[in-house]
């Protein structure tokens, strides 16, 4: 009896740590945002619809880049120069946008405010696809570390962007189209139906966006031959050659990807501010995004992860962010936070393995 019970409680105890490795981060989301909403002296202020928009309208540029993230640590690398790719995608589409505005001669509008922008936009999308094939190739063909191929973007692409911007901020010459585009929003639910004196519940272009892209890249990752391919050459990159999968392009896609994703953000950031600093645009924008995936249980070592996971990931530090904002914690210490929270995860993260 006394052999079964023990037998028992190991199989419940290993129950519990598998409900947690699959399920941590969503129990740490839950609980966090349950003691902010119910518990915390400003629950009031937290659970207001609209704080919680701006929670999450915040966040969204670094939930994108976090997403393209997540499928390079999948895949067993890692990118520093996103933050540096987000500038010197939003630089390059501002000039490209004040170019085309003021294209004819004593300044006359040559083109559309709306074709200068979509093409803009054009231009710093192949902008953040360029940064990373770049990357890409560096890590696949020139065999560099990932970490010492985009360790060397971080400083190319910002030096780039500052030279752009000769070491200032570049504004744009779009006098509504940008900022609508950063700014604008949908309406879910009316002021009518909420009362006299309510204002109507909104969801921004940027949360969207968001949204599509964390379903896209979840489908891409769990539901995708291409996403068994990433985790294959993540857990075991001679296995995964040995089985046919083309390796090094796989790992350029997914620099690709995450250049892509980094370029967007980049946009999206610029339209909001209508203006883009050189120097401060996607400052630090590697930290949150790697905290933001370990966070949510992809492995650094590479061949597993969930974008559902970072996606939640980047809501416990947009929250933590919050907490630290209410009590009036000065800003210098909240990457201090976030240092302590990427070490802490890398450490569960040991500790489950072991």
């Amino acid at each position: 009896m006394m052999v079964a019970a023990e037998t028992l409680a190991v199989s419940h105890a290993h129950r519990v740590a598998t409900f947690l490795e699959r399920h941590g981060v969503l129990v740490a989301f839950a609980a966090l945002f349950l003691w902010n909403a119910v518990v915390a002296d400003t629950a009031e202020i937290f659970r207001n619809p609209e704080n919680l928009r701006n929670i999450i309208n915040q966040n969204a540029t670094t939930g994108i880049v976090a997403i393209g993230m997540t499928l390079v640590i999948v895949a067993g690398g890692i990118d520093l120069s996103v933050g540096s790719i987000m500038a010197l995608a939003g630089a390059v589409a501002l000039l490209t946008v004040n170019y085309l505005l003021t294209a004819g001669e004593d300044g006359v509008v040559a083109w559309s405010e709306a074709f200068a922008v979509m093409a803009g936009v054009g231009t710093g999308l192949a902008t953040g696809l360029a940064c990373g094939l770049m990357n890409g190739f560096l890590v696949t063909v020139g065999r560099l570390p990932a970490f010492i191929a985009t360790l060397g973007g971080l400083s190319a692409y910002r030096s780039i962007t500052l030279a752009l911007a000769d070491g200032g901020e570049i504004r744009s010459a779009s006098a509504s189209v940008l900022s609508a585009m950063g700014r604008g929003s949908v309406t879910l639910v009316p002021a009518s139906v909420l009362g006299p004196e309510a204002r109507p519940i909104t969801v921004t272009w940027n949360i969207l966006l968001f949204i599509a892209i964390a379903i896209i890249g979840h489908i891409l990752l769990t539901r995708s031959r291409f996403g068994r391919h990433v985790i294959a050459v993540g857990g075991n990159e001679t296995a995964a050659r040995y089985s046919a999968i083309a390796v090094n392009r796989v790992r350029l896609a997914t620099f690709v990807i995450v250049g892509l994703c980094s370029a967007i953000a980049g946009l999206m950031a610029t339209a909001r501010m209508n203006s883009v600093s050189s120097s401060q645009l996607g400052s630090f924008m590697e930290l949150d995004a790697i905290a933001a995936v370990v966070i949510g249980g992809t492995s650094m070592a590479g061949g597993r992860g969930r974008v559902w996971g970072t996606v939640l990931g980047v809501m416990i530090l947009a929250i933590i962010n919050n907490m630290l904002v209410f009590a009036e914690v000065s800003p210098y210490w909240h990457g201090s936070v976030k240092g302590v929270i990427i070490i802490l995860a890398v450490l569960i993260q040991r500790g489950r393995r072991a």
